[in-house]
């Protein structure tokens, strides 16, 4: 318990932050904080927490099949949601506008353009998942709460990353080319998906043949509903930046 306490202690604290930069930018501002952002905040925290603490995680320690739901959940389902609600945008709203400025010179910085970088967060996302599942890490992960801990902060921010690097939902300096960062969405779950099928057919050191095919089908499964909603969000962006201008010729009087 004092485990998940620690895993879960980052989430709450980003939920009550989170709450009290609405409440200051919407005293600061006449254009309100949307609604829908607050509200995927919100889920987006408490899918994270699911999967760190309570009944599912607790079962995910001996449970193959717990563990991938809790993969899906942290990895993929809480990110997504959570880039949807711009924290970032919310954070230099909030700002006075010289630190604003700070964090905005941060963000334009080299490491933060490499870290950023499509290719980068990928290797960082599916190769951690790689690394996981195909040697001793899992394994060792179950016998040792310290590696336990690193790996689920490990899976949350790579898949966090690739998520803001992928669809870009907030303002950005560095907007990379819808072409490059289709080709490292396309191979990224390409990667994802032989990862599901090598599980079902190579179970890890551990892990019972029948727990290791239907955790493979969750996370197969699982993981295309949630990259078809970025698929669909991307494609849309993709569409708007590429659609035709209409312009409005002004009528003159006869």
């Amino acid at each position: 318990m004092i485990f998940q306490f620690l895993l879960v202690m980052p989430f709450l604290v980003a939920l009550v932050l989170y709450g009290v930069a609405v409440v200051v930018s919407n005293q600061r501002h006449k254009k309100q904080w949307p609604l829908i952002r607050s509200a995927l905040w919100i889920v987006g925290i408490l899918c994270a927490s699911l999967a760190v603490i309570g009944p599912l995680a607790e079962r995910a320690h001996s449970d193959f099949r717990a563990h991938m739901v809790g993969h899906v959940l942290l990895g993929m389902l809480a990110p997504l949601l959570m880039v949807l609600a711009t924290p970032m945008t919310l954070i230099l709203r909030t700002l006075p506008v010289r630190l604003a400025r700070r964090l905005t010179h941060v963000l334009k910085s080299l490491p933060v353009l490499l870290i950023t970088n499509p290719l980068f967060a990928a290797c960082l996302n599916v190769g951690g998942l790689w690394l996981l599942y195909t040697t001793e890490l899992y394994l060792l992960m179950q016998q040792n709460m310290i590696i336990h801990i690193l790996v689920h902060i490990h899976v949350f921010l790579a898949g966090y990353l690739f998520t803001m690097s992928i669809i870009y939902m907030e303002p950005t300096s560095h907007r990379l080319s819808f072409t490059y960062r289709s080709i490292v969405l396309v191979l990224a779950f390409a990667a994802h998906g032989v990862l599901s099928k090598y599980i079902y057919a190579n179970p890890p050191n551990g892990i019972s043949a029948a727990q290791a095919e239907m955790g493979g089908q969750i996370m197969y499964y699982g993981g295309d509903a949630i990259e078809l909603v970025l698929i669909f969000i991307f494609c849309f962006q993709w569409y708007k930046n590429t659609r035709p201008r209409v312009v409005l010729m002004p009528r003159y009087a006869k």
